[in-house]
């Protein structure tokens, strides 16, 4: 166990007052903490801070700032009860971490709004403190800035008084230092209240409509008085602000009563914005909220738990947002991003496990890891649900929160409480999920002697050392002889042909794909269950697919034994059977050379594939449809666009055409593939021009993400070139949007070597920009997830190897050189077969 600062003090109370000057960038602060010594020599953490001086109740006292270590170590003249005074200064950093200012233009003006972000660990960039979670106090916040009339300052805590230009904020309950936040600057606000009296408001720059606000104003408040309800435990503060700040490295933050997101996770347009972005926003909102009690009023006790915090988050979103809008179905929303986000991450060899040691702060960011401690652990959450039932899972919850509110909290805690309410011991079923890596593939067969056998083995794509782990899985079968939990490697049922009889129906296992496995079926049990899968339910449908595609990239089946699945689902009216099929179909481009007759006979499978439903569907949204249809449209469209479909390409130029005034009204369900689509096909200067221009100007978050994803799209070299030469130009793009501009390029053929050439030049400029938070190790995770030839695994592997010992890289990099060998090898084997039944599905 590493030692903790706490151990040596232990803070009880902090004011911390701050002089922030914006024209200068500094920071001047006096930090005053009150707390306990156990010992003359204690440290405390700061980081870039440049100390003047500490006193210890009035006094000065020896002291000295370690960098290293991030740390002032001070000696007091005895242990016991202290006041320490800490006077310093610091630089207002343009890195998106600690107090930093967010840049936005309204008419053409720049301006700036000041915000915070402190986890993991920059609130020792904005004042000294013991910056872990469990090392919990209460804070007053006095703060002092460098005003203009119209400004609002907003914190945790409602403002109490203001004197001599000083504004002071009530004191807040006992909470962890990262949680701590505030913000200043022109702001928008609105307003309303809950059942329960808390004041809920809505804030943003004046960029914006008004309106842009009101979504989720109505989400908050649904959620908090959903929450209470649910916890059955009241929201601990005063109020609940929620902040779009124009720069945010991460998505979003729960700070404790002032919760901060990136604008487009926050704000949209009520008139204009698709079905897709409103459940996306809501979830984000529902996300942060949940926290508020789940990671804020009860926190994890290390970094270690983070998965704690999150996974509960992670499931909580869906519960709530269930509730306050059941018509969104938004449990299948689950099924096509966080099921098979952590399905995809967590068959690769060396994966983190969902609970992992950590110390160095650097580590700490590194295991922010969303496959794996978002969405793994929140299907753990989504499991133990299903095993506990809602009543079960409220009073342990409601009983967790009674005990460690305003304190810290394991994950042994959360099991005693469900355990206690439940009467099952979820510890158990649980550690071997938490501990473990990696995921079983259950395999059911028909054994010679005619018994029905399952055996589990962890499922590898790619190369894998199987230490024969097991798990303990919740089945979820239709058959009554299967177990509630598989303990064994190896069970058997009984006889098949008498449990098919009496049952009669096909054998399955994971029914509602809640549970964190895969199942590979004999060719008796599939060409079952494949008779009767028109009956299936979408979820049902979806995993079938699912399942066979990641036992295809495990080539534990061939590859091309997928295609003709495709066209027996390709008139489904389920979004989500659709999302799976084309994620079949758009991974079949790795099996083809751009350029190649493979390639053409690819296209015309896409267009074959998905004729029908763009007939079906049209380009323009119809009032009357489902929200399936409307879900569909786009990713059936962007298969007629691949197929280089001549209808579809002039329908959609012909709307960019009518609406080329006004973009920002079309359809937001469709604006991102007509600009695509004129970027590909009708590329040149001038709409390279208009778009950037938009792009800068235009204050949507929905449109500046599909001008996004649109221009890197074009095949001119020379509008390429333009796009890269923006990079590094943060009045143009953003530091917080390069990552998604460079993959936009980077997976476009005619790009890829231009960006991945910038990526390699200005690997040191990127870490200067960008290292400081956990967003770094991503822009490595989505070239891995492009590159599928040898000649580019060369290439990673000369580049990133050599920086295989910088911390928080080490694990991505050596999972990411394994996740593009898996494919160059399952490219090696599969290519022939794969491009034949392509061929013959057209013939």
């Amino acid at each position: 166990m590493t030692k903790r600062l706490l151990d040596d003090f232990q803070p009880a109370h902090y004011d911390l007052y701050l002089d922030i000057n914006r024209a200068q960038k500094t920071i001047n602060g006096k930090t005053t903490i009150s707390g306990h010594a156990n010992k003359p020599q204690i440290a405390v953490n700061q980081k870039y801070l440049s100390v003047a001086s500490v006193q210890a109740d009035g006094k000065d006292v020896p002291f000295t700032t370690d960098g290293q270590a991030e740390t002032i170590n001070i000696t007091l003249p005895r242990a016991g009860q202290v006041t320490l005074t800490i006077k310093y200064s610091a630089p207002l950093t343009d890195s998106m971490m600690g107090i930093y200012p967010s840049y936005y233009q309204v008419h053409g003006e720049q301006k700036e709004l000041i915000g915070t972000q402190f986890e993991t660990t920059a609130a020792r960039q904005a004042f000294p403190s013991v910056d872990e979670p469990a090392a919990k106090a209460t804070f007053s916040l006095a703060i002092k800035y460098d005003e203009h009339p119209g400004e609002t300052i907003i914190a945790n805590m409602p403002e109490d008084h203001v004197t001599d230009g000083v504004h002071y904020f009530q004191k807040t309950v006992r909470m962890s230092t990262y949680l701590v936040a505030f913000a200043f600057g022109e702001m928008q606000s609105k307003m309303t209240k809950t059942k329960s009296g808390v004041q809920v408001g809505v804030f943003a720059t004046k960029a914006h409509q008004p309106k842009e606000l009101d979504f989720a104003l109505g989400i908050a408040k649904r959620a908090i008085e959903f929450y209470e309800d649910f916890y059955q435990t009241p929201y601990p503060l005063p109020h609940s602000w929620q902040l779009a700040l124009p720069d945010f490295s991460a998505g979003a933050m729960e700070n404790w009563g002032l919760v901060t997101y990136r604008e487009a996770y926050l704000l949209l347009d009520p008139d204009n914005a698709s079905l897709d972005m409103k459940r996306f926003v809501a979830t984000v909102i529902t996300h942060e909220l949940a926290h508020q009690w789940f990671g804020d009023l009860v926190t994890m006790n290390w970094w270690d738990d983070l998965w704690l915090n999150e996974s509960f988050a992670n499931m909580m979103e869906y519960v709530s947002v269930d509730a306050i809008h059941p018509e969104w179905h938004v449990w299948e929303l689950f099924q096509t991003s966080e099921a098979p986000m952590a399905l995809q991450r967590d068959a690769t060899d060396g994966v983190q496990p969902v609970h992992v040691n950590v110390n160095d702060p650097a580590e700490i960011d590194s295991i922010f890891d969303s496959a794996i401690v978002y969405a793994k652990g929140s299907r753990m959450l989504v499991m133990v649900r299903a095993l506990l039932g809602d009543d079960a899972l409220r009073k342990g919850l409601k009983n967790y929160f009674a005990a460690h509110k305003y304190h810290n909290a394991k994950g042994s805690d959360l099991w005693k409480a469900l355990g206690d309410a439940s009467g099952l011991d979820i510890g158990k079923i649980m550690n071997s999920w938490l501990e473990q890596p990696g995921y079983p593939v259950v395999t059911a067969k028909v054994a010679n002697d005619g018994q029905l056998v399952l055996s589990q083995k962890q499922f590898f794509i790619g190369d894998g050392v199987d230490k024969g782990r097991t798990w303990q899985i919740p089945l979820n079968s239709n058959y009554a002889a299967a177990p509630q939990i598989m303990v064994d490697k190896e069970i058997k049922l009984g006889n098949y042909q008498e449990l098919r009889q009496a049952n009669g129906k096909p054998f399955r296992l994971n029914v509602g794909n809640n549970s964190h496995f895969i199942v590979k079926y004999d060719d008796t049990l599939l060409k079952d269950i494949l008779n009767s899968a028109d009956q299936f339910d979408p979820i049902s449908q979806r995993q079938l697919l699912q399942d066979l595609r990641l036992l295809a990239e495990g080539q534990q089946i061939s590859y091309a034994s997928l295609i003709p699945l495709l066209k027996r689902f390709a008139d489904s009216h389920s979004a989500i059977v659709n999302a799976e099929l084309y994620r079949i179909a758009n991974s079949l481009k790795m099996f083809v050379q751009p350029g190649s007759a493979e390639e053409q006979e690819l296209r015309t499978f896409f267009d074959q594939l998905s004729k029908a439903q763009v007939s079906r569907l049209g380009w323009l949204p119809k009032d009357s449809e489902s929200n399936d249809d409307q879900l569909t449209r786009p990713v059936v469209l962007n298969a007629a666009l691949y197929a280089h479909n001549q209808d579809a390409i002039k329908a959609a130029h012909q709307i960019f055409t009518a609406n080329q005034g006004q973009l920002i009204n079309l359809s937001a369900d469709i604006r991102g593939l007509v600009l695509k689509n004129e970027a590909q096909n009708f590329s040149s200067p001038n709409l390279f021009n208009q778009l950037i221009t938009a792009y800068q100007q235009t204050a949507d978050p929905s449109y500046k993400q599909d001008i996004r994803a649109a221009l890197p799209q074009t095949t001119d070299s020379a509008l390429i070139k333009k796009i890269i030469s923006l990079y590094k130009d943060a009045s143009v793009i953003k530091p917080q949007d390069l990552r998604a501009w460079y993959r936009g390029v980077l997976a476009n053929d005619a790009g890829q070597q231009a960006a991945w050439d910038w990526l390699r030049d200005n690997w040191q400029w990127l870490n200067d920009t960008v290292g400081g938070d956990m967003e770094f190790a991503t822009f490595i995770t989505v070239t891995a997830g492009i590159f599928h030839t040898p000649k580019r695994l060369a290439e990673f592997k000369t580049f990133f190897e050599p920086k295989i010992n910088t911390p928080g890289l080490t694990r991505e990099i050596k999972m990411d050189i394994k996740i593009i060998e898996s494919k160059v090898d399952l490219i090696e084997k599969e290519q022939a077969s794969v491009n034949q039944a392509i061929a013959k599905s057209n013939h």
